[in-house]
């Protein structure tokens, strides 16, 4: 054994080798819906009532969203309009893109096809180029490419995993494109996995009926990422790194209009004028939704979500946050970071402090999640961490014995490596894992060529929603970047070759300002936040406290 474990979680490590003969070729029956219902009710953070509340201003006044989502929501603006001179224009360009993630890149690159002079396009990101979920996602994409697979089975496994949810018209959008995706990505030089005769390597998913996901290691995100960046240098598109836009700006005609910037390093206001203007900020993971851990990037504070409010757009289904069920429980230096499905998509399985299978490893993440949680603060069938923390293991060993020795050294490397820097060998014991806070579900309404109800403003990744529904599958996530990042591109491109502009104005930021008087909303906060706090007070806890509905 490693000296990872202290000796009594090394108790029940030996509890989890005793039970592994039998369970090796053993899967519990997915869930009926009703059990699926009783779970989720009783343990998935979702539906804790006093976790969200109804928004009391806006386009989406009355729909629910998270507390701490909210607190942004009703927040005043980080500028005062008339500190701001709109006659000084700093960049004046066809195309402004809001985040230089994956879904702002692709979205610079699909524009640059469609005609538009990458001198044209500004991408404008809060940290350095690629930071972003973009980069950290570890599983894979998904993409029904083989001849028992389809568009339509991997569209009704969407609809399906999202409750019925979602906007149909989107996951058509994000189910159809898939393919062409793929193919680009190999034009790019993109290295997905594959076997011996060329074919890809694909593997199942929670809530998949098919084996799909194409992936690249346990390192997908970065190897796309990489590509994508390489691609978008290559055509000197520019980049303002560490310069977030905090306000939109619109036009006398009620356009969107461009955005006003501010240079983190000399806090100087930039105005960009843009004929077009693509939101790809990403998500609100470092909200820490209900206090939780979380797999998210450091500038994930959900300011698109902020700014594209006050400018008009409605949001749909922030009431649903995604809690990814396996982030790492220990060491307590890795709480929360992910633990990608792929270890369970390879085989491994989910069991008690007695080695217990007490869950189909593949269920849908939300119906898993909560499955986990019960099973840690319902049945009290955890393992306590030295910090307090409760988790279940993760029998990653049984990859090995299922599919052979060197299987996880070759299929999850990144993973091998986050536990050996703590004396912890995956491949010989397993690991403790818990649900972590992973996905923004919801966001602006988009329709499916990426624009938004507001002329000017269009949206891509994961900042928009409606694709996912209440609940998205493993894999849909860096295809809905492409997608419609890609469509958002294209489509700006497109609307910028025609539009015109009128004089600028922050209006619309004053005009919310006057809304929140109105509604006895008093507050010192201001938004967009733009990095998370984690100074004195506001410090989160590594362990947590979990709260459930019983």
């Amino acid at each position: 054994m490693s000296e990872g474990y202290p000796d009594y979680m090394r108790e029940s490590i030996k509890k989890v080798e005793k039970t592994r003969p039998e369970r090796i070729d053993k899967t519990p029956e997915r869930m009926d819906p009703d059990e699926a219902d009783e779970v989720l009710n009783n343990f998935h953070p979702d539906y804790r009532p006093e976790g969200k509340k109804e928004i009391q201003i806006g386009p989406s006044e009355g729909r629910k969203a998270p507390n701490e989502v909210n607190e942004l929501l009703e927040a005043h603006s980080l500028i005062d309009p008339s500190d701001i001179d709109l006659s000084q224009i700093d960049h004046d360009v066809d195309i402004l893109i809001i985040g230089g993630g994956g879904a702002g890149t692709v979205a610079a690159l699909s524009a640059v096809e469609e005609g538009i002079k990458p001198e044209d396009i500004l991408i404008a990101t809060k940290l350095r180029h690629g930071d972003s979920n973009s980069m950290m996602a570890q599983g894979g994409m998904q993409v029904a490419d083989r001849e028992d697979d389809s568009p339509v089975k991997h569209y009704l496994d969407a609809i399906g995993g999202g409750h019925f949810t979602n906007a149909p018209e989107l996951v058509k959008a994000l189910t159809k494109d898939a393919p062409k995706i793929l193919k680009w990505h190999e034009e790019l030089g993109m290295m997905y996995d594959r076997e011996e005769d060329g074919n890809f390597v694909e593997l199942p998913g929670g809530g998949t009926s098919r084996y799909r996901l194409h992936s690249a290691g346990d390192y997908t995100g970065m190897e796309l990422m990489r590509v994508l960046r390489d691609e978008a240098r290559n055509l000197d598109i520019p980049v303002l790194e560490f310069t977030p836009a905090v306000e939109l700006l619109k036009d006398s005609k009620g356009q969107i209009a461009g955005a006003v910037l501010m240079n983190l390093e000399t806090n100087e206001y930039y105005v960009v004028r843009a004929k077009s203007t693509i939101m790809a900020t990403g998500g609100f993971g470092r909200l820490h939704i209900q206090s939780y851990p979380t797999t998210n990037h450091y500038g994930a504070t959900a300011d698109g979500l902020v700014m594209g409010y006050r400018a008009g757009v409605p949001i749909r289904d922030l009431d649903s946050v995604q809690y990814h069920p396996t982030g790492a429980a220990h060491p307590d230096q890795i709480v929360g970071l992910l633990v990608t499905e792929k270890v369970r998509s390879l085989g491994a399985q989910p069991v008690n402090a007695d080695g217990e299978l007490f869950v189909n490893p593949l269920e849908p993440r939300d119906i898993e999640a909560a499955a986990l949680i019960r099973e840690c603060y319902g049945n009290g069938n955890g393992v306590k961490t030295p910090t307090g923390m409760k988790g279940v293991w993760l029998d990653s060993p049984l990859i090995e014995e299922k599919k052979g020795e060197g299987t996880i050294e070759e299929s999850l490397p990144a993973m091998v490596r986050l536990y050996e820097r703590f004396g912890i060998d995956m491949t010989e014991e397993p690991i403790l894992v818990f649900p972590t806070l992973h996905y923004q579900n919801g966001g602006l309404v988009i329709n499916p060529d990426g624009s938004t109800p507001v002329k000017g403003l269009f949206a891509g990744g994961e900042v928009e929603g409606g694709v996912h529904g209440k609940n998205r599958l493993m894999g849909n996530s860096l295809l809905d970047y492409n997608v419609f990042g890609r469509r958002a591109g294209i489509n700006a491109a497109s609307h910028a070759k025609k539009a015109s502009l009128g004089d600028l104005t922050l209006d619309h930021v004053s005009k919310y300002e006057q809304q929140l008087d109105e509604a006895g909303i008093e507050t010192d906060r201001k938004a967009p936040m733009l990095l998370p706090e984690y100074r004195g007070e506001k410090v989160l806890e590594r362990h947590l406290d979990v709260k459930v509905t019983l």
